[in-house]
Order: C-alpha cells, then structure tokens, then sequence
C-alpha cells in the first residue's frame, strides 16, 4: 500500500479524537443520544478544520450497529465501509464537479430506494456552494421533505454562496479555526506517534504558518518530517518553509523603535540574502506591531495572541518601554507603506524606504507638551511686542507738562469711544479715582474702563460742576490729557450682577435673537431660580425640556447665560417627581472652562495691569469668535437700555 499523509492517516474516527469544534460536537453527541438528528446538515467554516470528517463521523453513528449512539464502534462492518471508503449506503459527491441538475436528478432517482446493508442512506455532498442554482432548485422539495431512510450533510467553505432556502431547511454547524495550543499540543502528539524530537520553537512556526487549519498544519508537518528526519530543529524549518524568523522579526521591530538605521539595514540585508519574501517579511513586521499593540492595552493580551510564552514576556518587555502613542503611530506608518512596496517594481527599495520613515519618526511629542512649550515661549516673549499697538487708531496728543509722569499718556483703547471736551481746570490736583467708578466702568464691550485716568481728576458729589473753561483759559493748563471726559456728577453705580428674574424677559429675547427654537423651550418654564453657581430651571412636564437637555443645547444655553448675564453658572432642569431632564454634569462645561481660561489668561491679567483697567465683560459665544470688527460693538437689544442718566454722562460733542 502506497503512503498515507499524515492529513489522512491521523483524521479522526470518532467524537472524542476531533481536534477543538467541542461545541458542534457536543451538539450532534447529544442529538443522537435524544434521536433529535435533522435530517439535513451543512457545516460550514475555513479549509481543514474538520467539516467532511464530522459528516462521516455522523455517518458511523447513525448507521453503527450499537447504535445510533453518541460514538461509534468503529468495530461493526457498517463502521468499517465507511472508514474503508466502501460503503454502498454512503454516498459522497464533490459539488465542484458533478454541479450541474443532471447530476442532482440522477441523485434523486437513487434516494428513493431503501438501503442495501445499513440503516440510513447518507448523501454528503462536499463544497456544496458549488452546485448551479438550477441544481439547488431541483433539490429544494427533496431536501425539505426528504423520505424517511435518508440523510442529508453538506460542507462548505463559503456559506454565503448557498442560497438561503437551502440554508432555511438545514442545521447549521459553524466551524471556528483550531486554537494556538490545541494545534500545538496536536503536532506534538502526532510527532511522538512518528518517533521524531521537535523543539517548542518548531513547532510554534509550524502552528503559525497553519493558520488554524489542521490539515494545512499537518501537510507542513509531512515536509519537515521528510527533511528533518527524527529531529526537527528551528534553523531546519525556517530554511525548508522560507519562513522569516520571528527573532530576525523581533530584531528589526526593536531597531525601529530605538531607531538604529544601521541595524535595520544589516537586517534587512541578511533577509534578503537568506532568500525570504519581503511580503511574507512585511506581514510578520505588521503582525509583531500589532502584538505590542495589545500587550499594551490589554490585561489578558495572552487570549488575542497566538504566542508562546516566552515571545509574550519578550513583547511585553518591548510594550512597557514605550508609550502607546509611539506604537501606534508607527504601526499606522507600517502599515500604510508596507501596502504600496507590496506593489512596487523595487519592494527592497520600497521596504528600506519605510524603514528610514519610521526611524525618523521616533517618539511622537503629545499635543499638550507642544501647547505647553509654546506658552513657554510666550511667556520669554517681552509684552511689549506682544501688545504693540497700530500707531493708526492712537488719538490726536494734546500738550502735556513734564508734572505728569510718564505713565498719564494713555495707551490706544482696544475699542473706539465718543470723543468728549476737556471740562478740568488747569489748577486742579491728581487725585487717584474714586472706588464706585469702578462698578459703573462695566460696559458691554470688552475695553479699557471707563474711570478717570491718573491724569484726571473727578468732581466730588457735593461740589458743583465747573462751567466750561475759555479757549484762553484752557491753554495753558499744565495737566490737560488727550481725550478728556466731562466731569458730571457721578451716579451710584449699578450692580454688576444682574438679577435672574428681573431681567429673565431680556435674556429670552436674547436668545430668541440667536436660537429662536430655544426660547421657545425656555418660554414653557414655570419659574428660574439661582441656588449658587446653578441656574435652575423649573418645568411642570419633563416633555417640555426633551430637546433642552441635549448635549449641544446645554452647550448654546450655558454660552448664552456666560455671555448675558457675566457670571459663572451651569444649566439644571428640575421637574417635580421626575428626573427624566437631569443633566450630564460633562455637558455644559467646555464654556465655563473657556470663560475661567480667557479670565486668566497671562495676556489679558498683563494688559489689565498694563493700562490700569478691569474686564467689562467676557464673551464665550459663536458669534463672538469671529473677527471682530474695527469699530465699537454696539449694544445690543438683549441688554438693558441706557438711562437718561447715563446719557447726560457721556453727552455728544457738540
């Protein structure tokens, strides 16, 4: 008799012997043991894991005759016909070949007679995504109401390609690839049959190469064995498969990461001399990024890795020394370049060229270290150059005596104001500004305050106003400063805060101006309140804030009520009994955190010191994000209106 691969001389002859697939085989031992068989079966899975050796394995034990039982004898003469390939019941089609409704026709002629010597009339028929659609249409009523004697089993390895009212009469089985250590703990088994030594190294590339297919790996097996003789060394399997050592792999993996140019080249070079594939090469590479890549993020990385445990204690070393940002953006580069010098007329060439990428790639800097050495560089930077102003907007000077000091000139306002006559007597000392302009400095424009310079000096309440002094009179004080405002009596200055309730109908016409379908939201409130740094929102139906409480709504309204009423506070909805509109405390806060930045930031403390002056108001709003326009902001609709008073105090020039 003529040799036997190892392929056929070790496929299994019973339940027990299949290699992995336990579910499906625990399945079909307990649909005998309770007479539940189907009468028609199709398994389904990749090449080599075992989908015609279940189909004869069902075979035995319907026809055995102890049984049908959960294993066959394998003694009886009806499970020796089908082990010897010689049964007359059984009955076995290659789908690839005999595809056409002749075939299939000619098959249901012959199921309609009893079996000659055993119990059932088996058909399987193998690779059965093959057959014509004609072919599955002429078996459609057959399969579905097939006669009592008979039993159907297919095998594919594309399940997609069967139609699905062949699929609907059918119990399906799905075959998974065979597990790392079950395939190898197989070899080995079968090498210690065949009186040959392998070393654990060995026989990991061999599982490697097998890619979970049984067959594949046994086929591999035969050619070392052929090679190798009774001992199979490391060396001998790289040099017989053409394999890429994964130490060579593991090599060139951790010269890329410490960035060794000339290492990766006497590598690659040593490659190439051995004679391996450059893709096969490039895979491995890939496959070995990726292995550090789970190393890195997963606790039980040995559940997702088909590796011994000496090359995961190796990977894992590799892992910790880097960070995941390293490894990740260069698998992403390996990944990308691998892919074209697959294609390329040079792929050496192509391959040394993503080597030098990745080398001078190194570590990646994280995008707040950058941020955060360029705030240090703003911070070295004099501020001068930074606040320099354009000379264009600077008002006309006017004369100044050398009894002002230097810092009295005033720096060019960040917005344009009205102009106003100089109403100070020449006489009149510095005096430093009173404390409640500072209240009454609030305007709604980011810009210098509106208190008297240290140049100017205010009326007292109790004095009355000066009359305008003369042309000749004017001339020639000593403490005139450009651009003087009149010095009327000063109000009581109004709160900087506004009240939540008093101006809730300004706020909603606010918004209505920028979110009109948010107003509406809002006008269905039944009261607001402030408790704290929180805004609360009061509704009777919690149908009524549905839209309210969405993520980018609680961002435009936490904008708005920065923006309206110049306070810190966040947005909460409260509906009596329910809290179907409670807020993600994560929402909302991109505005506060903004607002809290601009309030601190270096630059802004700096020109408040510069030009001895005070934040009016902070904006946070789309609308106020785009470039702001050269002249003054005017006010709005959504604030208050201007008293009379505050006419009087800013009166036109005449």
């Amino acid at each position: 008799m003529s040799y036997l691969v190892l392929a056929r001389k070790s496929r299994p002859q019973s339940f027990a012997e299949v290699v992995g697939q336990r579910p499906v085989v625990r399945t079909l031992q307990n649909a005998l043991a309770q007479n539940r068989v189907p009468h028609a079966l199709i398994f389904s899975g990749v090449r080599g894991t075992g989908k015609t050796t279940l189909a004869r394995i069902m075979a035995k034990a319907l026809n055995c005759e102890q049984g049908p039982a959960a294993e066959p004898c394998n003694a009886c003469r009806s499970c020796r016909e089908i082990t010897e390939g010689t049964s007359i019941d059984l009955q076995e089609v290659d789908g690839a070949s005999n595809r056409g409704i002749q075939e299939i026709r000619e098959l249901k002629e012959k199921i309609r007679f009893m079996p000659t010597n055993s119990r059932f009339k088996i058909i399987i028929i193998d690779e059965v995504h093959m057959l014509t659609t004609e072919a599955f249409n002429a078996l459609l009523k057959t399969l579905e109401e097939p006669p009592g004697h008979v039993y159907f089993m297919f095998a594919t390895t594309e399940l997609h390609k069967v139609p699905v009212t062949i699929l609907s009469r059918c119990q399906r089985y799905e075959l998974k690839r065979i597990g790392h250590r079950e395939l190898a703990t197989h070899f080995l088994r079968l090498a210690e049959m065949e009186g040959v030594r392998m070393e654990p190294a060995a026989v990991e590339m061999i599982v490697r190469e097998s890619g979970g297919s049984v067959r594949d790996g046994l086929s591999l097996l035969d050619q070392i064995f052929s090679y190798c003789g009774q001992e199979v060394r490391t060396e001998e399997v790289v040099e017989v498969l053409g394999l890429v050592s994964h130490q060579l792999v593991a090599e060139v993996g951790d010269a890329l990461l410490r960035g060794d140019l000339a290492a990766i080249y006497a590598l690659l070079d040593a490659m190439y001399a051995h004679g391996s594939d450059s893709r096969r090469f490039s895979n491995d590479l890939l496959a070995w990024f990726r292995a550090l890549v789970v190393c890195k993020v997963s606790r039980e990385p040995y559940q997702m890795l088909e590796v011994s445990e000496d090359e995961l204690q190796e990977l894992m070393r590799v892992a910790a020394a880097h960070s995941l940002e390293t490894l990740t953006a260069l698998f992403n580069l390996l990944l990308d370049g691998l892919e074209k010098a697959a294609f390329s007329q040079q792929p050496r060439l192509a391959l040394e060229m993503v080597c030098i990428r990745a080398v001078q790639f190194r570590d990646v800097v994280p995008v707040a270290d950058l941020i955060a050495r360029l705030d240090q560089v703003l911070d070295n930077t004099p501020i001068d150059t930074i606040l320099r102003q354009p000379t264009a907007s600077a008002p006309r000077p006017k004369p100044q005596t050398s009894a002002a000091p230097p810092t009295a000139q005033p720096a060019p306002p960040l917005a344009p104001t009205r102009s106003e006559p100089s109403s100070l007597p020449a006489s009149s000392p510095v005096e430093p500004p009173p404390p409640q302009d500072q209240a009454t400095a609030a305007k709604p424009t980011i810009a210098p305050p509106a208190q008297p310079l240290p140049a100017e000096r205010p009326v007292p309440p109790e004095q009355p106003q000066p009359p305008p002094p003369t042309e000749s009179q004017a001339s020639p004080a000593p403490a005139a400063a450009p651009e003087e405002r009149p010095t009327v009596q000063p109000k009581p200055p109004e709160p900087a805060k506004k009240r939540i309730r008093q101006n809730w109908d300004a706020f909603l016409k606010y918004v209505r101006e920028r979110q009109p379908w948010v107003a509406a939201s809002l006008q269905m409130a039944d009261s607001v309140d402030r408790q704290g740094e929180e805004l609360i929102i009061r509704f009777a139906d919690s149908s009524d804030c549905t839209l309210l409480k969405q993520r980018n709504a609680i961002n435009d309204l936490t904008e708005f009520v920065l923006d309206f009423f110049q306070e810190n506070m966040r947005i909460r909805y409260e509906v009596p009994g329910s809290d179907a509109c409670a807020v993600d405390p994560a929402n909302g806060l991109a505005p506060l955190q903004e607002r809290r930045a601009l309030a601190s930031d270096p630059l802004v403390l700096t020109a408040l010191d510069v030009f001895t002056g005070q934040v009016a108001e902070i904006r946070v709003g789309q609308r106020y994000r785009a470039t702001a326009a050269p002249q003054a902001i005017p006010k709005s609709g959504d604030e208050p209106p201007i008293g009379p008073d505050e006419e009087e105090r800013d009166p036109p020039v005449p």
